[in-house]
């Protein structure tokens, strides 16, 4: 019995999916190399936090990465399971949300950076009430656009009632619209950064030049973009029958867009150290604590600034591009 004519509920779509069905021919193969990859990310990513945290240097975004692969690396084994069980709807609903959800971990992180980078360059408008209240705000609307999402793919694999679905597609259509304001936010931090007249409380933060940071930023604001863009504008087309799919509801597209994107992003983020490059003063919570941070300590506590404060400032400068 194929999955198309499954009894439900949970039903099988109706309509056509990016990536469609998973054989085991070409999907087990990519999915296992794939799954490969995250895993060295895993490894490496989780190898710096855990070496940098022994060392008193804290810097949760290297744990996040890790997080993020890990995500992955579900999703792939979820795929897997699903190419060789083609008739468990269950396993479907699953996969689909995890590919879905995992990059999420990456928007925010680039934001982030973005944000560090905005406070360095305009500390006043960096560390304004305003922004933290509007990056409070994106925050808790991710985590919307996430629950959203899980809600709406879950439900319209138990409904075959028009009202529903189309009320779902609605929802996962305001979710990733959504998302892709997100991964375009960025390029717009980092445009008031450097647009803006210069400040006289600039300051700096981490290993490398600010203009490094920069085009770190903007790189993989780029490639989220692309992520978001391809989810976006897929999920924007008239819906076709899950036996007629469009060109981009192929397998190429989907591994492509998806986890191609995804481990270019990590080839960016970890062989660069951005643990060292984006590491920022523990504590850091107005204009000056940057620099205060950077005096005190290399690796960041404004609590052990006050102690090392008459000592001679630390001697380590940026090594990195």
């Amino acid at each position: 019995m194929s999955q198309q004519h499954q009894a439900g509920p949970p039903y099988a779509p109706r309509t056509a999916g990016v990536g469609g069905l998973p054989t085991i021919i070409p999907d087990v193969p990519l999915s296992a190399v794939f799954l490969a990859l995250f895993v060295a990310f895993a490894a490496t990513n989780m190898t710096i936090f855990q070496v940098n945290n022994r060392r008193g240097h804290k810097f949760i975004p290297s744990a996040a990465l890790f997080g993020f692969c890990m995500a992955r690396i579900t999703t792939l084994v979820l795929r897997i399971a699903w190419a060789t069980h083609q008739t468990n709807i269950r396993l479907s609903i699953a996969a689909n949300i995890f590919v879905n959800a995992g990059i999420l971990v990456v928007y925010i992180l680039n934001l982030i950076f973005a944000q560090r980078i905005l406070r360095a360059k305009q500390p006043h408008l960096g560390w304004s009430t305003a922004l933290r209240v509007i990056y409070r705000a994106l925050y808790v609307g991710v985590a919307g656009a996430l629950i959203m999402v899980i809600t709406a793919v879950t439900l319209s694999v138990y409904s075959l009632n028009a009202y529903t679905l189309q009320a779902c597609r609605d929802v996962q259509l305001a979710a990733g619209t959504y998302l892709l304001v997100i991964t375009t936010l960025p390029l717009f931090v980092l445009a008031a950064a450097y647009l803006l007249p210069r400040s006289p409380a600039e300051e700096s933060f981490g290993q490398g030049s600010m203009k490094s940071k920069a085009l770190i930023v903007f790189v993989v604001s780029c490639l989220c973009i692309l992520n978001s863009g391809f989810r976006s504008g897929t999920a924007w087309m008239p819906p076709r029958p899950s036996n007629d799919p469009a060109w981009y509801h192929g397998k190429a597209p989907f591994y492509v867009f998806n986890f191609t994107i995804e481990i270019i992003i990590l080839c960016i983020l970890t062989p660069v150290r951005i643990d060292k490059r984006f590491h920022i003063p523990n504590g850091s919570k107005e204009p000056g604590h940057y620099t205060e941070g950077r005096l005190g300590s290399s690796d960041g506590s404004l609590a052990e600034h006050g102690a090392v404060k008459e000592k001679r400032p630390n001697e380590t400068s940026s090594t990195l591009v």
